[in-house]
């Protein structure tokens, strides 16, 4: 199978606009194509999904080690005929070694493609080429794409990269087509009017500038090989997860939810802004992270539904609350501009925003008591990313950062995780099989009243 990686020189150099042209033109050809993001983001993958109409999934080597990594890869490409990954920061950039994209590139065997973002430079784009081509061995990398490139310097990248010995491998012009971004990084792909128009104007793009010098590069190779990781499966009746989806919370993992099926559950979406009560027969509850500060007033005015919400955790449902998810369940959350709205009020305090990011990376989780996801003393990879905070963060688990840092949060019961921290199931599916045997637990409990 053709695949390929676009990585970057740093954020923002055009990553996901290359990415989303290069979808956009493989996808008029009537290509078959799969599409990843390398890290823990949610958001380019919405962007993804919406270009080629089908799930994107994340690629991330700090949370999953080489063969679940591999594993993921080969999976949810397995039907299409070219798979192209996003990277994410700069190509090196990640946690000790884990999370990058070239690590990733390293790890699926899959060549990488770099984007400089080409505004204000001549010759100088030769020696950002030869400072990535040289960095660190082996990169896998492929060539370049030159974006913001005017037209009459072609020649001289061509040129540059021939004295290098790599390859030019296309070109975005200024286009004046913008993907909007706020805090958290793009705006989600819903939020824009004309998506459909833009994706398909970079995609002509792309097709005129980048395809005729990409496609020819990018060789069929054999997918690396993998052993599956193992989980246990439900037998007997399968517990319903009840998950939020919507404008508000729409940051959950493609993965996580294929693997909670993977282990025979069913899984049902709904609405917390939209609908009156969660799925009748739920056993559990997801309660991700998104955009809550931003459908403040119609949250809060959804009574019915946070009272639900209130009720069902109250007996003993068990919850995941992240981040989003976690703010919505305060007594108060507020919004954009400072203003406080009533949350479900499991959680006593306030979500307020700050003037900063207020946390951001991975994290490694340790409980300090046993709970809905581990015992005490036991661990698993997380990452937060929030302008947020709390007066009643929690302090069952202790975070701890790459370079040493740490601090408490975290509320974990035997039935509730709720924090800031985001959860990859895959990271670690112990997690997941515990929630999943709680959520069992919690039913076979509401049969027996019946």
């Amino acid at each position: 199978m053709k695949r390929l990686i676009i990585a970057g020189t740093h954020s923002g150099c055009g990553k996901t606009t290359v990415t989303c042209a290069v979808l956009a033109a493989l996808k008029a050809r009537g290509m078959r194509v799969s599409a990843f993001k390398c890290g823990p983001d949610y958001i380019d993958p919405m962007f993804h999904r919406e270009v080629i109409g089908v799930p994107s999934h994340n690629l991330d080597s700090f949370f999953c080690g080489d063969d679940t990594l591999r594993y993921l890869f080969c999976e949810n490409s397995r039907d299409s005929g070219i798979a192209v990954i996003e990277g994410v920061m700069g190509f090196y950039d990640g946690a000790e070694g884990r999370g990058s994209a070239h690590s990733v590139s390293c790890i699926t065997e899959t060549p990488a493609v770099i984007v400089i973002d080409c505004r204000g430079m001549s010759d100088s784009i030769g020696a950002v080429m030869r400072g990535f081509l040289e960095y660190k061995r082996p990169n896998r990398i492929a060539g370049f794409i030159l974006n913001r490139l005017p037209e009459r310097l072609i020649p001289l990248a061509e040129r540059l990269c021939g004295e290098l010995g790599t390859r030019y491998l296309g070109s975005m012009p200024k286009s004046g087509i913008v993907l909007e971004s706020r805090s958290l990084g793009l705006v989600t792909a819903e939020e824009i009017p004309d998506i459909k128009e833009k994706l398909a104007a970079l995609g002509e793009l792309a097709e005129k500038y980048i395809l005729p010098y990409l496609l020819p590069e990018i060789k069929d190779s054999g997918l690396p090989a993998y052993t599956a990781p193992a989980v246990t499966k439900i037998t007997g009746r399968p517990p319903v997860i009840a998950a939020a989806k919507d404008s508000a919370f729409c940051f959950i993992y493609a993965d996580n939810i294929e693997l909670l099926e993977r282990m025979g559950c069913t899984v049902r979406y709904f609405s917390p802004i939209a609908d009156s009560r969660v799925p009748e027969d739920a056993d559990g509850l997801i309660l991700c992270g998104g955009y809550p500060e931003l459908h403040a007033q119609e949250l809060s005015g959804n009574t019915e539904m946070s009272a639900e919400i209130k009720r069902l955790i109250g007996q003993g449902m068990p919850v995941i609350a992240e981040c989003g998810g976690f703010m919505y369940l305060h007594e108060t959350f507020e919004d954009m501009n400072g203003n406080a709205y009533k949350g479900a009020g499991v959680i006593p305090g306030k979500a307020y925003r700050t003037e900063k990011l207020t946390r951001f990376g991975y994290v490694t989780m340790r409980a300090g008591k046993d709970g809905l996801l581990c015992g005490a003393g036991n661990s698993f990879p997380a990452h937060e990313f929030h302008y947020f905070d709390s007066t009643s963060c929690g302090s069952d688990m202790t975070a701890e950062k790459p370079d040493g840092r740490k601090w408490e949060c975290v509320h974990h019961t035997g039935t509730m995780y709720a924090g800031f921290p985001h959860l990859y199931f895959y990271a670690d599916t112990g997690i997941a099989e515990r929630f999943v045997s709680a959520c069992r637990g919690y039913m076979e409990r509401k049969d027996d009243k019946n």
